[in-house]
């Protein structure tokens, strides 16, 4: 049930770039006016897993979870009965704002269940429903919101949360032995250096990703001459890279979680770089956004369980901040793409921005393992 609330909010966050042209007519605005509707959502994720973490902490794990599933559920209720661009604005701000505490508490949930040396799988379970929304949930309420009208697609979101509300109050235990946190305990994360410097990592390196993902529509039907009626097929093979990566990145988390952070640093240099230059050939075009895709949930789910490792005792916040970071990357990915297309390149070379976003989080990461290792080495 955990995972199905992921599976809903994977759906959401990302259905709503395949609807831009359908809000943007409706609304009488342009698609660039549009996307911002995408910003409202990531600015409800950045301004709320914090300041809900932080203040949470004593607040019973399974309570909070269902008042966030809750909220999530009322955000995308008001997306469909938004009668104006503003209100679509504010909903789509209230949808993002329990987003990522959701995340974190779930994750921390999931990870108080599991047996010893298993953290990382469990972790990489509930994440699993963010990535297989990618495959199937993306596609599904993108085909309804063309057929039906966009708003259809966030009714089917709002029916997903409330499926996934009654089944959290039904299923999940009290987890009575969790412990409380004060909000300075979890504050103490914003001045801990490796949570700070792994979510810059996290901000820059997966920038990357969403360089290319936020205009794949307009690369594969301008440059690859794909049918644009076939572009769900172009969004299910990234979620197919997604859950592919979510189960090898729960894995490799319980092994080696900062090789497995660099590792997928340099795939997603690597992809990024080779999809520039397959950008034109459709079938390749699709193999390599895939693989793309893997590399980044890989690095995730590892970032996840690196804050958990690092925040000591400010668990909460620190896991919570991590959709913060990756929502920002999501921001500044787009926002680096686009204004290389605006500079008059074509929509292969946000592909090339990309690898010098993920070229920067291996600059980042290179010393953040080293100060830890030397932190290690006085104790």
């Amino acid at each position: 049930m955990l995972a199905l609330g992921g599976f809903g909010i994977g759906t959401t966050e990302f259905v709503a770039m395949g609807l831009l042209n359908y809000i943007a007519d409706d609304f009488s605005i342009s698609e660039a006016t549009a996307g911002h509707v995408i910003t409202a959502y990531a600015l409800g994720v950045v301004v709320g897993a914090p300041v809900i973490t932080a203040f949470t902490g004593s607040m019973p794990r399974r309570r909070l979870v269902l008042i966030l599933m809750g909220a999530f559920t009322v955000g995308n209720a008001l997306s469909v009965l938004a009668g104006s661009y503003g209100l679509l604005m504010l909903s789509r701000f209230i949808a993002g704002i329990p987003h990522g505490a959701y995340f974190a508490a779930a994750a921390l949930i999931a990870a108080s269940m599991a047996d010893a040396g298993q953290r990382g799988r469990a972790v990489a379970q509930v994440s699993m429903g963010l990535s297989v929304a990618t495959v199937a949930g993306v596609p599904a309420a993108q085909w309804v919101g063309q057929t039906l009208g966009w708003n259809a697609a966030f009714a089917v979101v709002a029916l997903i949360g409330l499926v996934t509300l009654i089944g959290l109050w039904y299923s999940l235990p009290h987890m009575t032995q969790m412990p409380a946190t004060r909000p300075r305990t979890e504050l103490s994360a914003l001045v801990n250096p490796q949570v700070m410097l792994t979510l810059l990592l996290g901000t820059v390196g997966f920038g990357g990703m969403f360089c290319v993902y936020t205009y794949i529509s307009w690369t594969m039907t301008e440059r690859a001459g794909f049918p644009e009626g076939l572009m769900w097929l172009v969004l299910m093979v990234y979620g197919i890279g997604m859950v592919a990566g979510t189960f090898v990145g729960g894995r490799l988390a319980d092994i080696n979680v900062e090789g497995s952070i660099f590792g997928a640093l340099v795939a997603m240099v690597l992809m990024l770089g080779a999809f520039y230059f397959t950008s034109t050939i459709a079938p390749l075009a699709i193999v390599n956004f895939g693989l793309v895709a893997m590399s980044g949930s890989v690095m995730t789910i590892n970032l996840q369980t690196r804050l958990m490792d690092v925040a000591g005792k400010a668990q909460n916040l620190a896991a919570s901040m991590n959709h913060s970071a990756l929502n920002l990357a999501n921001a500044a990915g787009a926002a680096v793409g686009g204004a290389v297309i605006s500079a008059g390149y074509s929509y292969s070379a946000p592909a090339l921005a990309g690898v010098g976003m993920a070229l920067c989080g291996i600059a980042v990461f290179v010393p953040t393992y080293l100060l830890r290792r030397r932190s290690e080495a006085r104790r």
